[in-house]
């Protein structure tokens, strides 16, 4: 029977919240985001298992937060002048307590174990949400596609794969791609695990359509997240988006489709960013354009305001102290999909006094501790990443299925399973949110279900 969060033991609260900032590692700044991330669920459900015992019992929260392994290893490769290069590969097999380890590859040089550990510990409970049998992990390198020809990255692709193969397999851990890492370079990691192993099977997801990849896996993440926003509208009673204005941050994959998306529903989207800066377009950004100066010239966005001067470039020296120009545009709905800490406390007044009603998250924690305190004590919609964007994973599970069983689904087939995968995240946390007394808390009722999802599986496995 569901507890009410709001009727625990004050002094067992303070309890848990101290034990909670012991497990913060002063000497080890990587770490900081990782605690972020295990700082805000902990603490979401902290009334859950200091109400039942069975928790404490099994120590489901120290094991939790402990990722099964990580691996490290050393990716030496040939750049274009047959130079040799030296990068670091990682792999942290979170928890496998709901299925094999799943989870991106992210090829940036911010990559480091905590950043990593931070994914993976959100993986879990995101996994766990789509009610596929999904265990949580993520890996990557510091190593940076920008700027390499296709032979230096198929190169590292190559090299890192001979080292990874040792630790993935479809029923062992099941990669797939993150930042940097798309249809090219899964592409080259499968080819050097065929050579490696001889096996054709589904050990990575997101492949090419024409070796087993599933259609609609670019579309999904950021598909996902408005069908899940759409969701959450109408069961808090608000308006839909059709003929809203909408604000997006980023301009990659999750962006691009999340407006693509908007479209198709009606709305108008007009912002987008990258690193270097801003549009806001009050028209409606320009998708086409959008995607071919992201896509296919991997340009700047400041290119876009020289084909529309109606349109405003706002540099990243131009932003507000403390914020990012996109979420100072009035707006009836933000998404933000760039990365981890863009929305901050600055931006989220701005939103809340502009008349925002909803925050969707389509990035990874892509909003600060103090920025989600005040959207939600305003009373706004908002939407946490673990079950916004759990879309991407979604489509990797069905594209493992369908590996499985040598077979594949249309378009169609896809889009439908994937919106009734956001609908029933998005009616699943809502409604447990309301059985646990706090009514309307997304982010409350995310974490509390996916984590009941994993601990209950870890219990009945034993140790």
């Amino acid at each position: 029977m569901a507890i009410n969060l709001n009727q625990v033991d004050e002094k067992k609260l303070h309890k848990a919240k101290e034990y909670i900032a012991s497990l913060r590692n002063p000497n080890c700044a990587e770490d900081d985001v990782f605690f972020q991330a295990m700082e805000e669920v902990l603490l979401s459900i902290a009334p859950l298992y200091l109400s039942d015992h069975k928790y404490s019992e099994n120590s489901i929260v120290q094991r939790l937060i402990k990722p099964d392994r990580i691996i490290k290893f050393k990716v030496e490769w040939l750049d274009r002048n047959n130079k040799i290069q030296v990068n670091t590969g990682y792999r942290v097999q979170f928890n496998n307590a709901l299925g094999a380890y799943k989870g991106g590859l992210r090829f940036h040089p911010s990559v480091n174990e905590g950043v990593l550990k931070f994914l993976g510990f959100e993986q879990i409970l995101k996994n766990a949400l789509t009610g596929l049998p999904l265990g949580g992990g993520k890996g990557g390198s510091d190593f940076d596609p920008k700027g390499k020809t296709d032979f230096e990255v198929m190169s590292f692709c190559s090299a890192f794969m001979r080292e990874l193969h040792k630790y993935i397999g479809p029923r062992m851990d099941v990669p797939a791609g993150d930042i940097g890492v798309g249809a090219r370079e899964i592409g080259y990691l499968y080819g050097e695990y065929k050579k490696i192993t001889s096996q054709y099977e589904g050990v990575l997801t997101g492949k090419p359509f024409f070796f087993g990849g599933s259609l609609m896996r670019p579309q999904a993440t950021g598909y996902g997240v408005i069908y899940l926003t759409e969701k959450m509208l109408e069961l808090e009673g608000k308006d839909s988006l059709e003929g809203k204005i909408c604000t997006v941050s980023g301009s990659g994959n999750v962006a691009l489709h999340a407006i693509e998306k908007l479209y198709h529903i009606g709305a108008i989207p007009v912002t987008c960013s990258d690193s270097k800066g801003a549009i806001y377009d009050p028209r409606g950004v320009d998708l086409d354009l959008l995607k071919e100066l992201k896509l296919e010239k991997r340009a700047s966005l400041e290119e876009y305001s020289k084909f529309h001067k109606e349109a405003q470039y706002i540099p990243v020296s131009k932003y507000p102290k403390g914020g990012h120009a996109v979420w100072h545009i009035e707006c009836y709905a933000a998404f933000p999909c760039a990365t981890q800490n863009e929305l901050t406390e600055v931006d989220a007044k701005a939103l809340i006094k502009n008349g925002c009603i909803s925050v969707s998250e389509g990035a990874n924690m892509p909003s600060t501790p103090e920025a989600i305190s005040a959207i939600q004590g305003a009373g706004l919609c908002f939407a946490p990443a673990k079950a916004a964007n759990a879309g991407g994973v979604a489509v990797s599970g069905f594209e493992m299925s369908q590996n499985a069983q040598m077979i594949r689904w249309t378009f169609d087939k896809v889009e439908e399973e994937l919106k009734n995968t956001m609908v029933h995240i998005c009616t699943d946390i809502a409604q447990t949110a309301h059985d646990y007394g706090v009514p309307g808390n997304y982010v409350d009722g995310a974490n509390i279900s996916g984590f009941k999802r994993v601990a209950d599986a870890m219990i009945a496995e034993g140790i």
